[in-house]
């Protein structure tokens, strides 16, 4: 128990515990060694949201001790950004409880499930997430420590938890094993341990533990977090591996087939291609051909890099005056927005018509390009209902440049 008697000072009585969860109100999350709660702790004289992992009754065999101790051993010791943050930990009886920082935004496997995703990530903040996910993966595999390294041996999007600015962190290290970082095989375990659909079938195979089974891991996540998919998932009513599924469909080139839905029109051809490559190598069956961290990290940058330039040029491209015919708001094409043509040719000026088919419109705001017209004025808040105008059904607004509804912003060049 020495290891409890360095971390004194991360102590933190069962009873303020009980307080700051008001008595473990409110779970958000469960595992196989217990269950998290949401609360609100006392933290150098400011009052700080926290997770509060309570471990499940210890029982004679002692599963989940181990963990216990080990997440207090590695978060005590080690600190990145792109690591959880151990904040405390309660020892008292039976009561076996760890203490992070609270990740506002929970878990990434959250936002990735096509089934009922809490919101789907664009493309760009998946690829940042990836990022900061490999270079937390990467200080555990080679900056720890002089010829010392963590591997990690449970790495899976549910263990990635994202902060209020989407920052990720590593976080879960009970399974975590540390050994010599000049030892290509590190460990010998005769039962391996991870995530069905997550874990390197050559550690499953032989029980050989190396870094390069992280970065297997880690290869899926990424198809995970292209394809929108869980790392185990029902094809035609049978349970399949994302992992041989994704090689197969890159192998054959039609990895466009089985990509996110929400991605297909956002994501760029040359960020794909960058992506879906280093996913791949993550993948191989030979560790020797599997990529180290940083070389992970580099292409994801170089991803990221692609995605934002090919978004620049359309920018670029789309700030050139056009006249838009027409613009559907949303699938129920609650707006449509088209221009007179006829009113055009003969003025010169095109009048854009607002066409609502809903009974009830909110338009937050209008741009005009001459307010000295009385029919130009700046409009707010308005509620447009049964409005008259071309077909019916529209009201005109002469000079419109620009309107915003919602997150929509659109601008039209005359």
């Amino acid at each position: 128990m020495s290891l409890i008697i360095k971390s004194q000072h991360l102590k933190i009585s069962f009873r303020d515990i009980e307080i700051a969860t008001r008595n473990f109100t409110t779970i958000i999350g469960s595992g196989g060694y217990g269950d998290v709660y949401k609360g609100e702790l006392l933290l150098s004289g400011k009052l700080t949201p926290v997770a509060v992992k309570r471990l499940k009754k210890i029982g004679h065999s002692g599963q989940g001790l181990k963990e216990f101790l080990t997440e207090i051993q590695l978060l005590s010791r080690y600190k990145h950004p792109n690591l959880v943050s151990l904040l405390g930990y309660c020892e008292e009886g039976n009561e076996k409880i760890l203490i992070y920082e609270y990740a506002v935004y929970g878990s990434l496997d959250r936002y990735l499930s096509m089934a009922n995703p809490i919101f789907p990530l664009p493309w760009k903040q998946r690829i940042k997430i990836c990022i900061d996910a490999a270079r937390g993966l990467d200080y555990l595999h080679n900056h720890v420590a002089e010829n010392h390294r963590v591997i990690h041996r449970d790495i899976k999007s549910g263990n990635i938890l994202l902060d209020h600015n989407f920052k990720a962190m590593i976080s879960d290290l009970g399974l975590s094993k540390i050994g010599r970082a000049n030892e290509n095989e590190s460990y010998l375990i005769t039962n391996g341990s991870g995530t069905y659909g997550y874990c390197d079938p050559v550690y499953i195979d032989t029980g050989i533990l190396t870094k390069e089974s992280d970065i297997y891991s880690f290869g899926v996540v990424l198809f995970e977090v292209l394809c929108g998919r869980p790392g185990f998932i029902n094809v035609s009513d049978e349970r399949r591996f994302l992992a041989p599924l994704a090689q197969s469909y890159c192998e054959k080139g039609n990895l466009n087939d089985i990509i996110d839905h929400d991605l297909k029109n956002q994501i760029d051809s040359n960020s794909l291609n960058r992506f879906a490559g280093i996913a791949y190598l993550c993948l191989q069956n030979d560790r020797n051909q599997r990529p180290s961290m940083g070389l992970v990290i580099k292409k994801l940058e170089k991803a990221l890099e692609l995605q934002e330039l090919a978004e620049s040029s359309e920018l670029a491209e789309s700030s050139k005056p056009q006249v838009m015919e027409k613009i559907n708001l949303n699938n129920n094409n609650d707006i449509i927005f088209h221009c007179d043509e006829k009113h055009n040719e003969a003025s010169g000026v095109p009048l854009v018509a607002a066409a609502a088919k809903s009974s009830s419109v909110n338009i937050c705001e209008m741009d005009v390009h001459d307010e000295t017209s009385s029919d130009c004025d700046i409009y707010k808040e308005e509620n447009i209902k049964n409005p008259s105008g071309p077909g019916g059904r529209g009201c005109l607004f002469p000079f419109l440049t620009r309107i915003r509804f919602g997150d929509f912003d659109f601008r039209f060049g005359f």
